[in-house]
């Protein structure tokens, strides 16, 4: 039997192998690109990441995000400890210091003019007729709110008609800033105008007041509410009370109107008296018992007038033409804006309910009252207008 041997070179082998080789380097490529080819395009992750980067962006990197840095305050100092001694109690104290402000108007006598430029060592207050110690001082120039009292009753032409002059006066002496009401009364009262700042609205109603009522006169009892209803508003006020004086049925006596004129604080109260050129023709003209007792009233509606402004640091004006209505009104706009404001605290603390009498001094640096004199070294005199007294707190229990 035969064997038939083959041969194969050598070569030949090697290049076998070397496709051999080739061949299945070429198979695991072609089934990457195939799996590629079938898997769909992938989409950007419009996600926001969490970490507070942009969320458009395609690629997948995002940007952290900043923390605020938060300011620790540095803590707080430990309270005192306060040890009691033994046996007694926790106590709070609680002291109430009162204070008093009183407005000071400076005016010569003979020109009404303000007197500027004085100083905190030039004024001397008593309460009670004891000197108390200034603490504070300013001048005041403020805007103003007052309120316009005028009688319209059934009596007299002459009367209205001064009535609307000197209403009429007043309203022209008004800033922008200032606040007016106006108040009429005959046997009742009527809120004519509510506070307002403008002018127009005062001026028509007081073109408004054409036909009174009643004939009587019940001055006590508007004053008494105008008092109740200023007492609610805050800060310093103003009552201009425009009428005769007479008071004919009022249910308020003149003591409680007195009363209450000093028990209300922060209110000061000028007055106008009405009728005077109407007066002045019939005084003393006839010497019957009933002009002799009418006389006598509106003599006494007069001190009851100075009464009123007296008490309350203002002033009293009896005019006898409309011409002086003017001048009258200018005066009383410069009393009213320019006021010197001195503060203190009483040496009587006590708050009792009691009254206690001001007086006012103005003296030089020696401690002398003061003495002015013009320009050619003459004296002047001046007035100090200020609250005759005021009420203290009554401490509730």
């Amino acid at each position: 039997m035969s064997t038939v041997r083959s041969f194969v070179s050598p070569v030949r082998a090697i290049a076998s192998l070397a496709l051999l080789f080739s061949f299945v380097a070429a198979i695991p490529g072609q089934a990457q690109n195939s799996s590629q080819s079938q898997q769909p395009p992938q989409q950007p992750d419009q996600a926001a990441p969490e970490s507070g980067g942009p969320g458009a962006d395609a690629g997948s990197i995002a940007l952290p995000k900043k923390k605020e840095k938060e300011d620790t305050p540095p803590p707080a100092p430990a309270a005192p400890k306060f040890k009691n001694p033994e046996g007694a109690g926790n106590y709070s104290l609680r002291v109430d210091v009162p204070e008093v402000t009183v407005d000071v108007g400076v005016l010569l006598e003979k020109t009404g003019q303000f007197v500027p430029n004085l100083k905190p060592a030039n004024f001397k207050v008593y309460e009670d007729g004891v000197e108390q110690k200034v603490t504070g001082f300013k001048r005041v120039e403020a805007p103003i709110t007052a309120l316009l009292l005028c009688e319209f009753a059934s009596t007299s032409y002459y009367f209205i008609y001064d009535m609307r002059n000197a209403a009429w006066a007043f309203a022209q002496q008004l800033r922008p800033q200032d606040y007016v009401a106006l108040m009429t009364f005959d046997m009742r009262t009527r809120i004519v105008t509510d506070f307002t700042q403008d002018k127009r609205q005062l001026y028509d109603s007081l073109n408004s007041l054409m036909i009174p009522g009643f004939s009587e006169r019940n001055l006590f009892d508007a004053l008494y509410e105008a008092e109740d209803r200023l007492s609610r508003i805050e800060g310093r006020k103003y009552i201009i009370v425009i009428a005769s004086g007479r008071d004919t049925f009022s249910k308020i006596t003149l003591d409680k109107i007195y009363q209450k004129v000093k028990n209300t604080p922060d209110i000061t109260i000028f007055t106008v008296s009405t009728g005077g050129a109407l007066r002045a023709m019939v005084e003393g003209s006839n010497s019957s018992w009933d002009a002799q007792m009418r006389d006598m009233d509106y003599l006494q509606a007069d001190n009851e007038m100075k009464t009123f402004a007296k008490l309350t640091g203002g002033m009293s004006f009896f005019p006898r033409f409309a011409a002086e209505m003017p001048e009258i009104f200018a005066d009383i706009n410069k009393n009213i804006r320019s006021k010197y404001e001195l503060i203190y605290h009483p040496t009587n603390p006590k708050q009792d309910g009691s009254y206690r009498k001001l007086r006012v001094e103005l003296v030089d640096e020696e401690g002398h009252p003061l003495r002015m004199q013009d320009e050619k070294h003459k004296p002047l005199k001046y007035d100090i207008i200020a609250r005759d007294g005021y009420r203290a707190r009554q401490e509730v229990e």
